[in-house]
């Protein structure tokens, strides 16, 4: 009888643990940690970015990031007079309705709510110089953005996706830019002194016990957004149910993966690693195949999407937006998830990067830089023309799919060899 007490007093002990709680809650918790608080691979990452980017092109969709912040930009020239100046139309669409702002907008609500359940958002304050190097930034990243017809994620991922040329090309520039970006910030920490000390600041504890049911409550609440959308009987708002969905997703992946096409052209130089180099290229080598079936289907229209930008204007645009984000401390898309975990930094960056990305763009046009023009007859095609490029699509400047396919994953190879190269060697590392 006595043996029999004891074996069960031991396998009670044994679903305790040595707090008193049952072990299976502390394998719950364990779990939970797992996937909301510890960091995602960046692989990991870049298998669900590319699903999501999926989805939405099955829609005939695509990722922006830049278009939404340009019209934040218009907005603000609107309300401090500057839009009659610059031409911009007093009556601009609602930033809930634009397809590229709603999807913004709720990138920054996925990473808020990611930094939440995590416990890892607080307002990070940042040396008095990292704000005025967030505002130069965010003045290079708009300029930068205009020229390219688009951001990282514009001017160069989503291009790769719809096989137009100009995203190898904005790649180009975005490496140049983001080599001399980091020797001029190298040399601005060696000889600036000015500004520098980092302020001291932290969050309650007692607030921060909140934050993941608070996190839980947002996504809650974005999710009810979406559904009540997609069920009203109006197809805009159906369509727009999934773009929420999608900027939700973007923010709350990048966010628990620091996923950042910054970090992608700066690591390799700065430091050597191309982790987050080669998430990218596996994110291109499998969203690349999928989404030509897509396009070969007419699931979406290439030329609604891809920049008329090949090939000056993508490399330029590039090379100056690759300056940007090195002072910015992140691309568009990085900008924002940073924004959404408490970045402040990343908030003058953001303001700037869309105040600039709106006078940019209306200066440009006034110059009749960016003016499209209309050839019929190039490939075959609607294609649009303007004084830095035009859109160039893979399929009809090669001939066929296959050359196509040659190429990107040419080009893919070359870059995952390089940086292979280089994390092994350090040959193009600075530090």
């Amino acid at each position: 009888m006595k043996s029999k007490i004891n074996q069960r007093t031991a396998s009670g002990d044994s679903m305790m643990n040595r707090l008193g709680f049952p072990l299976w809650l502390t394998g719950l918790r364990e779990d939970y940690e797992r996937a909301f608080v510890r960091g995602w691979s960046p692989y990991f990452a870049a298998v669900l970015l590319v699903v999501v980017t999926m989805v939405l092109m099955d829609s005939g969709l695509f990722w922006g990031v830049f278009g939404g912040l340009k019209l934040w930009g218009d907005y603000f020239n609107n309300l401090v007079g500057l839009g009659p100046i610059l031409g911009i139309d007093d009556t601009l669409e609602n930033p809930l309705m634009h397809r590229i702002s709603l999807m913004d907008i709720n990138l920054v609500l996925g990473a808020f709510a990611a930094a939440l359940i995590s416990g890892q958002f607080y307002f990070r304050r940042s040396p008095n110089l990292e704000y005025i190097w967030g505002g130069v930034g965010g003045i290079c990243m708009g300029l930068g953005s205009v020229l390219a017809g688009g951001c990282t994620v514009g001017g160069f991922f989503t291009p790769l996706f719809f096989a137009s040329p100009a995203g190898w090309a904005m790649l180009a520039g975005l490496s140049a830019g983001a080599f001399l970006g980091l020797k001029l910030l190298l040399w601005s920490i060696e000889n600036i002194s000015w500004g520098v000390s980092a302020p001291k600041g932290s969050t309650p504890f007692f607030l921060r016990s909140m934050y993941p049911l608070v996190g839980v409550v947002i996504a809650g609440l974005v999710f009810f957004w979406a559904i009540s959308w997609y069920l009203a009987d109006n197809s805009h708002l159906v369509d727009r149910a999934l773009i929420i969905l999608a900027g939700f997703g973007f923010g709350f992946i990048l966010h628990r993966s620091r996923f950042c096409f910054s970090r992608g052209c700066r690591e390799p130089f700065m430091t050597g690693d191309g982790t987050m180099t080669k998430a990218i290229i596996l994110a291109l080598a499998l969203g690349i195949p999928i989404s030509s079936l897509l396009l070969q289907h007419n699931t979406v229209d290439p030329y609604g999407v891809i920049p008329a930008t090949f090939w000056l204007g993508s490399i330029l645009g590039g090379f100056i937006f690759g300056i940007g984000m090195i002072f910015a401390g992140g691309c568009a898309s990085g900008a924002l998830w940073r924004l959404g975990e408490g970045q402040l930094k990343l908030l003058v960056a953001v303001f700037f990067f869309s105040w600039s990305g709106s006078v940019f763009s209306s200066i440009l046009k006034r110059w009749d830089v960016l003016a499209p023009q209309i050839d019929l007859d190039f490939a075959d095609g609607l294609v649009e023309f303007t004084k830095v490029g035009y859109q160039a699509y893979l399929p009809d400047l090669s001939g066929s799919w296959s050359m196509t396919y040659v190429i990107s994953f040419g080009a893919l190879a070359v870059w995952y060899l390089l940086v292979r190269y280089n994390e092994s060697t350090g040959r193009f590392t600075m530090i």
